[in-house]
């Protein structure tokens, strides 16, 4: 598996590999946000097929709570394995440890990531590797329906914290 950062012909895979219905999360806004020096959009690639994808949000997670209780804390967004068959094989280990190693490299000591109360799977995933509970949260995103319709969605989360 390679995992690399995104490149704007990468999009066109993307959305046809896995799709998002996502507002602010889709790969042209997770791709505009990288080329804008904000984060950077990791895509982990097997046999030449995009198996997944995480954002590094240098700037950190945009829930004034977090902001507040780790100020100046990068963010690991939208970590995802694709498709489901391929989860539990390392692939979120693999791209967690790629975005510790960009963060290691650019001084930074500490990396950050949420996860749903609704999500203990991904919880004991980022327990394992290291992460520990600081702060409760409310994640709220927006998606379009197959209509085209905007819904707002707010789910409980906590912000995890490992100092790297």
């Amino acid at each position: 598996m390679e995992i690399a950062a995104c490149r704007a012909e990468d999009i066109e895979v993307l959305d046809r590999v896995m799709p998002s219905r996502s507002v602010d999360g889709n790969h042209a806004a997770r791709f505009a946000r990288q080329e804008a020096g904000g984060s950077t959009y990791l895509i982990p690639w097997l046999d030449g097929r995009p198996v997944g994808h995480a954002q590094v949000r240098w700037t950190g997670c945009a829930a004034p709570e977090v902001r507040a209780a780790q100020p100046g804390c990068p963010e690991i967004n939208g970590l995802f394995a694709w498709p489901e068959s391929l989860r539990s094989q390392g692939i979120g280990t693999a791209v967690v440890s790629a975005a510790e190693r960009l963060a290691r490299e650019r001084g930074v000591g500490v990396m950050g990531l949420g996860v749903g109360d609704d999500n203990p799977r991904a919880a004991a995933l980022y327990a394992r590797l290291g992460y520990l509970p600081t702060v409760a949260y409310v994640d709220r995103w927006a998606h379009l329906d197959d209509h085209g319709v905007q819904h707002e969605q707010a789910d409980a989360c906590v912000f995890l914290v490992k100092a790297l």
